[in-house]
């Protein structure tokens, strides 16, 4: 499962985790100043908001080639674009710092972030245990959109980014351009994307509008891919390694920079 359908609204999974950890972490330090009348509220929500700021910026000088040339993307956090350690470093500097000054605060800082930290280490150990097991490419037959036919499993060999999108997708459409980028820069990886649910023409003029030339584009009128992967919702994107075996998936909007991300773990597979 990759996310939660709360109505027509689709919540990927992996913003659960920090919500939830820092819902979590500000109940707990509200408790202590009910109980204790030592607010760490402000504190917290400093270090929050350091952490976060450090995780995007170490992410986005992994990628810094690509933020280069659309510098505006920095700020699109839309993707999930974090490296989740540097944070939690700048965070716990950041409290550390305050507690030298105040004291006072070190119980229930300290408590309401280990509290919240838990939540987020919890949170995503059960996500991962919720997501489908590490499965081949799916054993379909899918109409090309040009003509003739793709077997899946066929493609084993190279890596593989199977992207299942729509046209009325106004994500898929977002994220389209980085996919043409991403594939024109790496041809030893191979894309594949999964139209669902639309007639050619549609898929066609779309296609057309937009200027992009994608090979490897296939119709899956049926959703049977959709089935077949487990997704909730679009777009998703699932990463094989050379084996035909999933390495990682995401659901919802990547960017470029995300997708730079995914390549270099199938790339780096056997």
């Amino acid at each position: 499962m990759d996310a939660i359908n709360l109505g027509p609204l689709v919540l990927p999974l992996r913003v659960l985790s920090p919500l939830a950890a820092l819902g979590v972490a500000n109940f707990a330090a509200w408790l202590w100043q009910r109980r204790r009348g030592v607010d760490a509220g402000p504190a917290l929500w400093r270090m929050t908001v350091w952490g976060f700021i450090a995780a995007r910026a170490v992410f986005i000088l992994r990628h810094l080639d690509v933020y280069l040339a659309a510098p505006l993307t920095m700020l699109d956090i839309r993707d999930g674009g974090f490296v989740a350690y540097a944070g939690l470093l700048v965070a716990c500097a950041v409290g550390f710092e305050r507690v030298l000054r105040e004291p006072a605060l070190r119980r229930p800082l300290l408590g309401a972030a280990l509290a919240g930290i838990l939540v987020f280490a919890g949170a995503n150990l059960a996500i991962r245990a919720s997501q489908p097991a590490r499965a081949p490419l799916p054993d379909l037959v899918l109409q090309r959109l040009e003509g003739g036919t793709l077997r899946l499993p066929e493609l084993k060999g190279k890596p593989v980014v199977l992207n299942l999108w729509a046209t009325w997708c106004p994500p898929c459409r977002r994220e389209m351009p980085a996919m043409a980028e991403a594939q024109a820069a790496h041809p030893e990886v191979t894309f594949v994307f999964v139209n669902t649910g639309e007639q050619a023409e549609a898929v066609r003029r779309y296609l057309e509008d937009g200027g992009l030339q994608l090979p490897n584009v296939v119709l899956d009128g049926l959703h049977s891919t959709a089935r077949a992967v487990g997704a909730s919702g679009y777009p998703t994107t699932l990463f094989y390694d050379s084996r035909g075996m999933l390495a990682a998936r995401h659901m919802g909007e990547i960017s470029r920079a995300g997708l730079e991300e995914q390549l270099a773990v199938v790339r780096g597979r056997p």
